[in-house]
């Protein structure tokens, strides 16, 4: 049994439910390294200072975090001389459709980035699990082609958190899809917020 399984056969009431599931998110939430949030959003910056792109894959929830965590950094930021050049890959649903039919879901990410990505590049790969294949994949074509790997996963970090040249880590049980993909959001809207007030100063 999972925690958020627990809440649930624990609470007597929806409003007790939402207070336990409050209290164990807030637990997740400052549970994750601070430091890796650090070195996730430096990377972000120093990709912008260059001029590479920045390219974010996920399935699911997690393709949803990815076009909203490019959108809050390309449009967002507001900065258009010096932008985030930030593209979700989970968006174009002909390539996706393209791809996953003439050789298999699992190259949906690493064909596109066999096109796009140049060397200099950043490839943030969101996963609950850590261990979906086509993320995995597209870690590989991005070491070959000398690019930057993040990735931000949960549970145990399953190969991701291995694979990737920098990781940020929420700490949550196996199969807690909830509190994982809302930690994910909230990185979004913390590393977006602060990006944003930092290049304006």
């Amino acid at each position: 049994m999972n925690k958020v399984d627990e809440i649930y056969k624990n609470s007597d009431s929806i409003q007790e439910y939402c207070e336990l599931y409050f209290k164990y998110l807030n637990k997740v939430l400052t549970s994750i390294s601070l430091s890796e949030i650090e070195r996730f959003t430096t990377t972000l910056l120093n990709a912008r200072d260059r001029g590479a792109k920045i390219y974010f894959i996920g399935n699911g929830g997690s393709a949803a975090t990815s076009s909203h965590f490019a959108n809050d950094l390309a449009i967002g930021t507001r900065e258009y001389d010096k932008p985030f050049k930030v593209v979700s890959l989970c968006d174009n649903n002909a390539i996706l459709t393209a791809i996953g039919n003439d050789n298999g879901f699992d190259s949906i990410f690493s064909q596109q980035l066999q096109v796009l990505l140049n060397k200099g590049d950043v490839v943030v790969a969101i996963s609950a699990s850590g261990n979906s294949v086509n993320l995995l994949k597209a870690f590989d074509v991005a070491k070959k082609k000398g690019a930057t790997t993040v990735g931000l996963s949960a549970f145990n970090g399953g190969k991701l958190k291995d694979k990737a040249d920098i990781s940020v880590h929420v700490p949550t049980g196996k199969g807690e899809y909830g509190p994982a993909e809302d930690a994910h959001m909230v990185l979004d809207h913390l590393v977006s917020n602060y990006l944003m007030r930092f290049i304006r100063n």
